[in-house]
């Protein structure tokens, strides 16, 4: 496996790379559920490329940035393990030498779900892949479902630009407790962890959008949003653990949750 931080070395590389690339961009704090998608491409590609960088521009709430975790050295670790050919590590000078004057936005999806209450997170996100995909040129590039909204975005966005890349959508990876797993669980104390657990279950409970969340509010959650949108339920919470909280997000087939 090759770390790669200097991205115009990355760039004469990729002129190098023979058959097909997949691509897994993430921001560390890597679970089973990054592995999964790594997993998918090892099977897929030639070439696995794996990119770890906490990128600041979709981050509206200073301190949930600051308050990021920060596992490098065993996410390395883990993608060694994989079997990951390339490890990307920019820093924001290569990704943002324009001091983030040029932008991508969406202006429909985008506000809706969890754009609504987080301005400029969808903006911050699609920019960066779109960088991404262009450094890495990836042939398929490989996004959880947990975060549903953000694949549907990111597949539209490639599709509307006539990008030469397949955006694969991966089945969401949960706990045994069918928590969706995120690297933000581990930010969750003991108590927010066994409280968590109850998420994707009521998400999944028959009954209205306003029913779900009545019963998140029972479990002591602060609700952001419930909503079913197409054939999917979306939901996001708050969970206090001591004098922070953690925002949780999942979403369910309307079919497995009964929904009307």
């Amino acid at each position: 496996m090759k770390v790669v931080e200097d991205m115009q070395a990355w760039r004469e590389l990729r002129r190098q790379l023979r058959g097909s690339v997949g691509f897994v961009p993430t921001m560390g704090a890597l679970h089973d559920g990054h592995a999964s998608l790594l997993r998918r491409s090892k099977g897929m590609d030639d070439v696995t490329v794996l990119s770890i960088y906490v990128n600041p521009t979709q981050f509206n709430d200073p301190g949930d940035l600051a308050n990021y975790p920060d596992t490098l050295d065993r996410d390395l670790e883990l993608a060694a393990e994989l079997g990951v050919d390339y490890v990307l590590l920019p820093a924001y000078a290569d990704l943002y030498a324009d001091g983030y004057r040029y932008k991508i936005e969406e202006t429909d999806f985008s506000t809706a779900l969890c754009g609504a209450n987080r301005p400029g997170h969808f903006t911050g996100v699609l920019t960066v892949v779109m960088k991404l995909l262009n450094l890495v040129r990836p042939h398929r590039a490989y996004f959880g479902k947990k975060d549903y909204q953000q694949y549907l975005l990111v597949k539209d966005m490639c599709e509307t630009f006539f990008m030469d890349v397949k955006i694969v959508g991966c089945e969401t990876v949960r706990e045994c407790d069918g928590l969706a797993m995120s690297s933000r669980n581990k930010l969750l104390d003991r108590k927010g962890r066994i409280a968590a657990g109850q998420f994707n279950a009521a998400l999944q409970r028959a009954g209205s959008d306003a029913e779900v969340a009545a019963r998140l509010r029972q479990y002591g959650f602060a609700v952001d949003y419930v909503e079913t949108r197409g054939d999917r339920r979306f939901g996001a919470i708050v969970v206090a653990c001591g004098e922070n909280t953690v925002r949780l997000i999942d979403n369910v087939p309307v079919a497995a949750a009964g929904a009307v």
